[in-house]
C-alpha cells in the first residue's frame, strides 16, 4: 500500500503541470442522406460566453446524420408562432428554437422545441436549468434531444471519452467530452499509461501504468482522484476489462508462466484463471450480457479472436478470414464485433456482423489499433498514426461518417470511450 500511496503523490504533483491541450476534430466523411436542420440562435443566448446553438449546430453536424443550415439571426424563441412555409421553403426538415432566460443566484433556464418542417408539428422540447459553466453540458443534452428524437437513436454528444497523449517524456491520462471539449488529465506521468477502461457506471476507470517499472492495473476513482492497484503480481499485469454490471474484472497475468486471462473482483480479490492453456491469451473483452469473455490467441497458430463462457469452459474460434485479427470490442448491442485486422501490411479497424459473419473495414489504417464503440453502437473511436504520429479517429459503424481527432505536437492514443451518463 505504501508504494500507492507514494505513486499517487507523485501522479499528484505531476498533474499540476500544463493544463491539458485540447483535441481538435477534422471531418474527414460525411454520411448519406442527412437530415436538413435549422438551428435558430437561442433568444438570450449573448449573455453566455459561448452561444448554446454553436455547441448544438457542431454536434449535430458532426455526427454526419445533420445537414445544418445557417439561419442568420431570427427574432425567435421556444413560444414563437413558426412560419413553416418560409423554413421548408429553405430546405429544413427540421427546426431547433429555444431561448435563455436569467433565474436568481446567476442561473439561467434553457427552454426549447424541437420542430418536424414538413408535418408542421412539434416533436418535444425541454426546459433545463443551469448554471453558466454548465452551458456546453447543457447544450449537449439539446443535441442528444435532437438526435434521438430524428433518428430513433440515443444520442451519445453529453458522454466522454478517455485517450493517453505523450508530449516528449510526458504521459497524461486525459478525459474529455465526447467532441474533444474540457479535457482533463486524470494521472500524469513519466512512464507509460496504457489500456484505459471505464466502469459501466462511468464513476472509475481502470488501465495500467507503468510507474512503478512494470505493467500495474489500478482502478482509479474520478471523482475523488483515489486509486487502487488491483492486480500487482509477479511478473505482467495488463489490459483490464469490466464485467457489465462492474462487478468483476478480466486481466491478463503472466504470474503463473505464460499470459493468461484471469477474472477478479473489482478491487483485486477473488482471482482465478479463466482457462488452462499454454498458449499466449490476452486482449479479454467481456460481452455485454455477460455470459462470454472475448480474447485474442495463438492458440491457432496465429493471432485470431476467440470467446470462452465467463465462467470457464472451452474456447470457440470467432475470427477465420485472415491471419492476423485482434483487439476484439463488442457492441454494445452484442450485435457486432469490432477487431483490427492485417491485410497486406496494413492495421485496419473491422467490423464483423456476428450473425451473418460479414466483415467490413471501416478504417483506413495503415496502424488501427485500439478500437472502442459509443455507447450507442453507433460510432467508433480508434488510434492510428501517420508518419509516425498518433492520433484518434472516428468512423460511424458502417464507415461512411469520419473524423479526426488530435493534438497539436503531441501522440495522441489508446481511446476509450464512456457510457451513457446517468439520467437526470
Amino acid at each position: 500500500m505504501l508504494h500507492v500511496l507514494r505513486a499517487l503523490a507523485l501522479a499528484l504533483v505531476l498533474a499540476a503541470g500544463p493544463a491539458a491541450a485540447q483535441l481538435s476534430i477534422e471531418i474527414t466523411g460525411g454520411g448519406a442522406n442527412q437530415i436538413p436542420i435549422a438551428v435558430v440562435p437561442f433568444a438570450g443566448e449573448g449573455a453566455l460566453a459561448q452561444p448554446l446553438t454553436d455547441v448544438i449546430d457542431a454536434d449535430l453536424r458532426a455526427s454526419g446524420r445533420f445537414r445544418t443550415l445557417y439561419t442568420g439571426p431570427q427574432n425567435l424563441n421556444e413560444a414563437s408562432p413558426i412560419d413553416f412555409a418560409t423554413w421548408r421553403g429553405r430546405n429544413a426538415d427540421a427546426l431547433v428554437v429555444g431561448g435563455v432566460y436569467p433565474l436568481p443566484n446567476g442561473r439561467y433556464e434553457v427552454r426549447f422545441r424541437l420542430y418536424d418542417v414538413p408535418k408542421q408539428v412539434s416533436l418535444g422540447g425541454l426546459a433545463l436549468a443551469m448554471s453558466p459553466q454548465q452551458a456546453r453540458a447543457t447544450a449537449h443534452r439539446i443535441a442528444d434531444f435532437v438526435y434521438e428524437k430524428l433518428t430513433g437513436d440515443r444520442g451519445v454528444f453529453s458522454t466522454r471519452i478517455a485517450y493517453v497523449v505523450k508530449s516528449g517524456p510526458r504521459y497524461e491520462l486525459q478525459i474529455a467530452d465526447a467532441d474533444g471539449q474540457n479535457p482533463q488529465a486524470a494521472l500524469v506521468s513519466r512512464e507509460p499509461i496504457i489500456s484505459p477502461a471505464w466502469s459501466p457506471d462511468g464513476n472509475r476507470i481502470a488501465y495500467v501504468s507503468f510507474e512503478n517499472k512494470k505493467p500495474v492495473v489500478y482502478v482509479h476513482n474520478l471523482a475523488t482522484g483515489q486509486r487502487q492497484a488491483v492486480a500487482n503480481f509477479k511478473g505482467s499485469n495488463s489490459a483490464p476489462a469490466w464485467s457489465p454490471d462492474g462487478r468483476l474484472l478480466a486481466v491478463v497475468l503472466s504470474r503463473d508462466g505464460g499470459t493468461q486471462i484471469f477474472v477478479m473482483n473489482a478491487d483485486g480479490s477473488g482471482v482465478r484463471r479463466l482457462m488452462s492453456t499454454s498458449a499466449i491469451d490476452t486482449e479479454p473483452q467481456f460481452s455485454p450480457d455477460g455470459q462470454f469473455v472475448y480474447f485474442t490467441s495463438d492458440r491457432g497458430g496465429s493471432p485470431q479472436i476467440y470467446r470462452v463462457p465467463a465462467a470457464g469452459g472451452d474456447a470457440q474460434r470467432v475470427t477465420f478470414e485472415g491471419t492476423y485479427n485482434v483487439s476484439p470490442r463488442l457492441s454494445p448491442d452484442g450485435r457486432q464485433l469490432a477487431f483490427i485486422r492485417r491485410d497486406g501490411g496494413r492495421f485496419q479497424l473491422a467490423v464483423m456482423d456476428l450473425a451473418t459473419r460479414q466483415t467490413q473495414v471501416v478504417g483506413e489504417g495503415p496502424r488501427d489499433e485500439s478500437p472502442s464503440f459509443a455507447p450507442n453502437g453507433k460510432t467508433l473511436i480508434h488510434a492510428t498514426e501517420t508518419n509516425g504520429r498518433g492520433f484518434l479517429a472516428t468512423t460511424s459503424s458502417d464507415g461512411r461518417v469520419k473524423q479526426r481527432l488530435s493534438v497539436p505536437a503531441a501522440d495522441v492514443r489508446e481511446p476509450a470511450w464512456g457510457p451513457f451518463p446517468p439520467a437526470n
